[in-house]
C-alpha cells in the first residue's frame, strides 16, 4: 500500500482526571524513529506508547508530544531563602545608611530574585486505580492520534499513487519502445554485417557457415529480451506492492534499483540510433520516481 510518510494530528483529550494534549508529527526517514516528549510523571508508559507507534507505523521519524494538566493537583509549594533575604536586607539597611538606595525591600523585589523565593510542585499522593485510569486515557487519545495521523498519510499517499500510476504507465510505455528500438538495431546489425560479408567475398575467399554463425553470436550480444523481460516483471511487481496492504517503500525503492540496472544493461548492449535516446529517458523516470519514492512508508 503507498502511504506517505509526513503528517500531523493533534486532539485535546479531557476526563475526570486530567485534560491531556496529544500532538504526532511525521516526517520522511530511512527507517523508524520514534521521539516521544511526555512528562516525568508518565515514564512508566512510555514502553506502551513506543509499543503503540511500531503498531501503527514502520517508516518515518515520528515524534510524540503529550501533556497533562490534572484537574486536583495539589497547590504548590512556596519556600523562602531566609538566610538570603536576610543577608540582601543587611546589604540594603548598608546601602540606604551610605545615601546609596532609598526605600524599603517589598515582596515584589523578592518575587523578582529567583534565588529569594522557590515554587515546587507538591508531590501528589500515589493511587494505583487513578495512575491506571490516566494511563489508559492517555493510551486511548495516543490511538485516536495515530488514526488521525494515519488517515492524513493515507490521503497524501494517494496523491503519491496518482503520480507514480502515471510515471509507471509512462515507464512501461517507454520500455516497450526501448525493446522495439533495440530489435531493430539487431536487425540492422545483422544486415550490416551480411553486407561487409559480402563485399568482402568479392575479394578474398570466406566460409559463408562460419561467417554466418558469427554473425549469429554478435546479434545474439545485441539481444536484450531477458533484461526487458525482467523490467516487466518489475513493473508487474510494483502494481501488486501498491495494491498490497503492507506498507511497501523500501520495496518499491529496491524495485527502482533493479529496473535502473536492467537499463543499464540495455544500454550497454543493444544498438541503434534510437537506443540511446530512449535509455536516457528512461532514467530520467526512473528518477523521478525514486525521489516520489522516498515519501512512501
Amino acid at each position: 500500500m503507498i502511504k506517505s510518510m509526513t503528517g500531523f494530528a493533534s486532539l485535546t483529550h479531557e476526563d475526570e482526571r486530567a485534560t491531556i494534549g496529544i500532538t504526532v508529527r511525521a516526517v520522511n526517514h530511512r527507517f523508524l524513529d520514534i521521539q516521544l516528549r511526555v512528562p516525568q510523571s508518565l515514564a512508566d508508559i512510555e514502553i506502551r506508547l513506543r509499543a503503540l507507534l511500531q503498531k501503527r507505523l514502520s517508516r518515518g521519524r515520528v515524534e510524540l508530544a503529550i501533556s497533562v494538566q490534572l484537574r486536583d493537583a495539589p497547590a504548590p509549594t512556596v519556600e523562602l531563602n531566609a538566610e538570603f533575604a536576610k543577608a540582601l536586607s543587611a546589604a540594603l539597611d548598608r546601602a540606604r545608611a551610605r545615601g546609596l538606595v532609598s526605600g524599603t525591600l517589598t515582596p515584589g523585589d523578592l518575587l523578582r530574585l529567583p534565588q529569594a523565593i522557590t515554587i515546587r510542585e507538591r508531590p501528589t499522593e500515589a493511587d494505583p486505580a487513578l495512575e491506571a485510569q490516566l494511563g489508559a486515557s492517555i493510551e486511548a487519545a495516543v490511538e485516536q492520534a495515530l488514526a488521525d495521523l494515519d488517515a492524513m498519510r493515507v490521503r497524501e499517499g494517494e496523491h503519491l499513487r496518482a503520480d507514480l500510476d502515471a510515471r509507471g504507465q509512462s515507464l512501461g510505455d517507454l520500455i516497450e519502445r526501448l525493446a522495439e528500438a533495440a530489435d531493430a538495431g539487431r536487425a540492422g546489425l545483422e544486415a550490416r554485417l551480411h553486407e561487409r560479408v559480402r563485399e568482402i567475398g568479392f575479394v578474398l575467399p570466406v566460409d559463408q557457415a562460419m561467417i554466418a554463425q558469427e554473425i549469429v553470436r554478435a546479434a545474439a550480444r545485441s539481444d536484450v529480451s531477458e533484461e526487458v523481460t525482467r523490467f516487466r516483471a518489475h513493473l508487474a511487481h510494483w502494481e501488486a506492492l501498491a495494491d498490497g496492504d503492507e506498507p511497501c517503500g523500501r520495496k518499491l525503492d529496491f524495485l527502482l534499483q533493479e529496473m535502473n540496472r536492467e537499463v543499464n544493461t540495455i544500454g550497454a548492449k543493444a544498438d541503434g540510433l534510437r537506443v540511446s535516446e530512449l535509455v536516457i529517458d528512461v532514467k530520467a523516470e526512473l528518477e523521478k520516481m525514486r525521489e516520489q519514492v522516498q515519501n512512501v512508508e
